[in-house]
C-alpha cells in the first residue's frame, strides 16, 4: 500500500503544540483469558481531546485493550487483568470504583449498530433517565435533541423521534448509538470498528462526526482500516501479538515508523 494513498490528516497534532496531560494511562497491562494471555505488558498514554487509533492484525489485542478501559472484560468468564490502568490518575480497577458510573464516563460504540428495540427518542433518553440527569421532561427533551445534533442526526429524524430505531438505515443507527453514548455526558468514547458494517457514504459521515466530537471528548477507535486511522486520528498505536509495538503521532507512525514490524504492517507485508 502506498503511504501517499492514506490521505493523512495534515492538521497540527495537539501533542506537538501543547502539554496535554494523559486522560488514560496504561502501565504494564497484562490480560489473560483463563490460561491464554492476550495482552503483554501494554504501556500506552491516551491524551485528552484526541482521537487515538489502535491498529494491527486481527487477534492482536486491540479490542481486548479497548474493553479494559470501561471494564467490559469484567463480564467475560476467566478474564484476569494486571498492571495499572488509570483515568485522570484514578485506578480504574480500584475496589471502590462504581462500574456503572465508570461506563457512563467511558461510553462505547460497538462494531455493529445495536439500537434498543425502542423509539429513536427512547434510545437517547434511556441513559440520562436511569442516571438521573434530567429533572423533568423538558430537560430530557433538551438532552435528546442536543445529543442527536452532536451526532449529526437530529435534522434527519426530528419529525419521527417516536418511530422505532430499527427503521433507520445502518449508518443512521450507528450515529444514533453515538448519540446514545454521548447523552450521558461521557468524557471518553470508545469505538470498536464503528464503520465496519457501513457503506462508504455512511462511513464518511461517521468519520466527519468523529473529527467534530474530539473537540469535546477523548476518543479511542479500533480499526482495521489504515486509511481510516490516518484520516481520523492524531495518535496511533500499533498492536501485534498482544504487544504495543510502537505508538506516536499518526503521521510519524505511517511515514517514519521506528519498528520494522510496523513498517511491514503499514506496507502490507504482514497482517
Amino acid at each position: 500500500m502506498s503511504l501517499n494513498a492514506l490521505n493523512m490528516r495534515t492538521d497540527t497534532d495537539p501533542m506537538a503544540t501543547a502539554n496535554i496531560a494523559a486522560k488514560i494511562r496504561a502501565v504494564g497491562v497484562d490480560v489473560h483469558y483463563h490460561d491464554k494471555q492476550a495482552l503483554f505488558q501494554v504501556d500506552l498514554t491516551i491524551p485528552a481531546n484526541t482521537v487515538t487509533a489502535l491498529i494491527g492484525p486481527s487477534g492482536c489485542g486491540k479490542s481486548t485493550f479497548l474493553r479494559c478501559l470501561n471494564r467490559m472484560n469484567d463480564i467475560i468468564d476467566g478474564c484476569r487483568i494486571s498492571g495499572a490502568l488509570t483515568l485522570d490518575g484514578r485506578d480504574l480497577y480500584a475496589p471502590d470504583i462504581d462500574v456503572v458510573a465508570l461506563r457512563a464516563r467511558v461510553g462505547m460504540v460497538f462494531q455493529k449498530p445495536n439500537p434498543f428495540p425502542k423509539s429513536i427518542y427512547e434510545n437517547v433518553a434511556f441513559g440520562p433517565h436511569i442516571h438521573g440527569l434530567a429533572d423533568d421532561r423538558a430537560a430530557l427533551d433538551h438532552i435528546v435533541e442536543t445529543s442527536l445534533r452532536r451526532a449529526g442526526l437530529f435534522d434527519e429524524v426530528s419529525d419521527r423521534l417516536h418511530d422505532t430505531a430499527t427503521s433507520l438505515s445502518g449508518g443512521q443507527q450507528q450515529r444514533l448509538c453515538i448519540a446514545r453514548a454521548i447523552a450521558v455526558e461521557p468524557e471518553v468514547i470508545l469505538m470498536d470498528e464503528p464503520c465496519s458494517a457501513l457503506d462508504p457514504i455512511a462511513t464518511a459521515k461517521v468519520e466527519e462526526l468523529i473529527d467534530e466530537l474530539r473537540q469535546r471528548y477523548t476518543i479511542v477507535i479500533v480499526t482495521h482500516s489504515m486509511q481510516q486511522a490516518a484520516r481520523v486520528s492524531q495518535r496511533t498505536a500499533f498492536f501485534h501479538l498482544g504487544e504495543v509495538v510502537e505508538d506516536g503521532e499518526t503521521a510519524q507512525i505511517f511515514t517514519d515508523p521506528r519498528d520494522e514490524r510496523t513498517q511491514a504492517y503499514i506496507t502490507g507485508r504482514i497482517g
